[in-house]
C-alpha cells in the first residue's frame, strides 16, 4: 500500500534553494511506491507563491512561445495552451533537468517490468539529441491556462516513436482560493474489466507525477501494460494556470 504524504502537509514554500535541490529533497521511494500504484503521485513543495505568479505572469509574452493551441477549437476540451520555444525559462529549464534523472530509474524498471526497450541515456541533453535526430524537434513545454467552465479532455501527450514514460504538471494557482473544480483526472482501461477513474487536486507549488501512456500492473502472467490518460475537469470559478514538464520533445 501507499505510504502516507507527509509532504501534502507542509505549508506554502516560501524560503528555498536550489531546484535541483528540491526536487530531490522529498520521499523518492514514497513517491515510486504511489507511481506503481496508482500511475500518478504528488510531490512536495518545489515553488513559492512568488514563483509560481512569475512562471504563470510569461503567458502574455508571446516571444516566448512557438505555438497556441485553442482547445475548443480543436475539439480537445475548453480553453487554452501554450507550447514555449525552446529557449526555456531558468525555471523551467531546470525543473525539467533535475526531474529527469530521478525518473530514469522509474522509466527503466518499467520498461523491464513490460519488456520493451529502455533507449533513455543517462542525461537529458543525450535523450533530447536522440528526439531531434529522429524527427522530433520542437519544444513540448506547456504553460496551460484555464477559466470558468474549461476543461481538458482526456489524452496523452506523446508526440512521436520517442517516447518518455513519465512526465510532471505543477500547479500556478491555489485550489479552492484562485479558482474551484479543475481537479486533474486520469482513466486506467483495466483488461476484461471496465475503466477506473482517479482525481486529485493540485496544490499550489506542488508537482504531480503522472505516466504518459500507461503502466505496468500484476497480471497472470507476469506483467501487463494498463493504458491511462489524463485530463482536467471543468473549472467551476477563477483561473487555474499549470506548468507541464514533458521530457520527450515533439514531431
Amino acid at each position: 500500500m501507499a505510504q502516507p504524504r507527509p509532504w501534502l502537509n507542509v505549508p506554502i514554500l516560501q524560503d528555498a534553494g536550489p531546484l535541483e535541490d528540491r526536487v530531490a529533497a522529498g520521499d523518492w521511494d514514497a513517491l515510486t511506491g504511489e507511481l506503481d500504484l496508482y500511475g500518478s503521485a504528488l510531490t512536495w513543495p518545489l515553488l513559492t507563491p512568488a514563483e509560481c505568479a512569475e512562471i504563470a505572469g510569461l503567458y502574455d509574452e508571446d516571444d516566448r512561445f512557438r505555438t497556441t493551441v485553442d482547445m475548443a477549437r480543436h475539439r480537445f476540451g475548453s480553453g487554452q495552451y501554450r507550447y514555449f520555444t525552446h529557449d526555456l525559462p531558468d525555471t523551467v529549464r531546470e525543473l525539467r533537468e533535475a526531474f529527469y534523472p530521478r525518473l530514469l530509474p522509474v522509466a527503466r524498471d518499467w520498461a523491464g517490468r513490460l519488456g520493451r526497450p529502455a533507449p533513455w541515456p543517462d542525461t537529458l541533453r543525450e535523450w533530447l539529441t536522440m528526439c531531434h535526430d529522429a524527427g522530433q524537434d520542437r519544444s513540448a513545454q506547456i504553460l496551460l491556462r484555464y477559466g470558468p467552465g474549461d476543461w481538458n479532455a482526456l489524452h496523452r501527450d506523446v508526440f512521436g516513436d520517442m517516447v518518455f514514460p513519465l512526465q510532471v504538471v505543477i500547479g500556478l494557482d491555489a485550489p479552492g482560493t484562485d479558482f474551484t473544480g479543475g481537479e486533474f483526472l486520469m482513466t486506467e482501461q483495466r483488461p476484461r474489466a471496465q475503466t477506473r477513474g482517479s482525481s486529485t487536486t493540485l496544490p499550489q507549488g506542488h508537482g504531480l507525477v503522472f505516466t504518459t501512456r500507461d503502466r505496468p500492473v500484476p497480471s497472470k502472467r507476469g506483467w501487463s501494460n494498463g493504458p491511462m490518460r489524463h485530463g482536467v475537469s471543468t473549472v467551476r470559478s477563477g483561473h487555474r494556470r499549470t506548468l507541464g514538464l514533458v521530457f520527450h520533445d515533439a514531431a
